[in-house]
């Protein structure tokens, strides 16, 4: 058996406080970080454990975002046990069935599941954003530099750092004005569950939680850099959003500013799963987020970085970086 699907050497002990003694515990999918998932299966019922292993990770901040989701309405797994030292959590069981699969292969689903999952961030910025750090300019900063990290280096190209840090500075001031929401950082239609296979979506994977400016995850979901999205459905998504909230232009350029600052960190961390990690297939997504970055970059109000980005990588340096190096 792969080291991978081995479940840790506690999981039986911490089962067996929490009510679990002699489960079966099957391997699921797990994520691009060092957390692992396991299915446990006893007397007709089933739970998720999670391995988060310390130092690495650190499973508290799901913990607590769970729970103040849940007080909150929203479907966020409820927890059912946690040993902090050991990093293992036991969680509500979704099951398999998640909104990417089901959009992909099921094309009459796709509007409503959308605008679900639309309406619970809806829902969601109705709220005060929770106790959470602030989504702000040096965040902004340190994750938009991904890509002159990573991705630039990995492709041979010696970037202008303090021009591309001096483009980014001049266009955040959109993203850091107007409403500030709890921020789930990654929703998009993998970490969508349909609970039961119905129209219930449950959310998963979001420890990274932040406050910030609501237009980020509208960008996560509707700029999948794991699936398709097709611009037509991004536009009337993003019409239903502002129709609903109110929101107006000042919310058209914070989307397109976070939308460029995400798909640029993205590229910068697939590049690292592939460099770092080894995990190469993050490599091959790479060029689909260049296309959703690409969009983002002609929007009017990034035309700073998008000069910078004309200036420091051609169009042809734009792609998988593993077939880019020739690697």
């Amino acid at each position: 058996m792969a080291a991978d699907m081995i479940p840790p050497a506690a999981a039986a002990d911490f089962l067996a406080a929490h009510g679990w003694e002699g489960a079966e515990i099957l391997p699921v999918a797990g994520d691009a970080s060092f957390r692992r998932y396991f299915r446990v299966v006893a007397d007709g019922r089933s739970a998720i454990l999670m391995d988060a292993p310390p130092p690495q990770e650190d499973p508290r901040p799901f913990i607590e975002i769970a729970r103040w989701l849940g007080e909150r309405g929203f479907a966020a797994p409820a927890i059912h046990g946690a040993d902090l030292d050991r990093g293992l959590v036991l969680l509500d069981d979704f099951g398999d069935i998640r909104m990417r699969e089901t959009v992909d292969e099921q094309a009459g689903r796709v509007t409503g599941l959308y605008e679900a999952a639309i309406d619970i961030l809806i829902d969601l910025h109705r709220h005060e954003a929770g106790p959470l750090p602030p989504y702000d300019r040096p965040v902004l900063h340190r994750e938009a530099n991904l890509l002159t990290e990573w991705y630039c280096p990995a492709v041979g190209i010696e970037a202008d750092q303090a021009g591309y840090d001096a483009a980014w500075d001049e266009v955040f001031d959109a993203a850091l004005t107007g409403p500030v929401v709890t921020v789930l950082r990654d929703y998009h239609a993998e970490n969508l569950m349909l609970i039961g296979g119905g129209d219930t979506l449950g959310l998963l994977d979001f420890q990274d939680a932040l406050a910030g400016h609501p237009s980020y995850d509208l960008v996560s979901l509707l700029q999948d850099a794991r699936r398709d999205v097709d611009p037509g459905l991004e536009s009337v998504m993003l019409a239903r959003y502002k129709r609903i909230t109110g929101a107006g232009e000042d919310f058209d350029i914070a989307y397109h500013v976070l939308g460029a600052q995400r798909n640029a960190k993205i590229v910068g961390i697939f590049t690292r799963l592939w460099k770092r990690d080894g995990k190469p297939r993050y490599s091959a997504l790479c060029p689909r987020v260049w296309r959703y970055l690409e969009r983002d970059l002609a929007y009017p109000a990034l035309a700073p970085v998008k000069a910078w980005f004309d200036t420091n990588i051609p169009a042809d340096m734009r792609g998988d970086p593993m077939v880019i190096s020739g690697q």
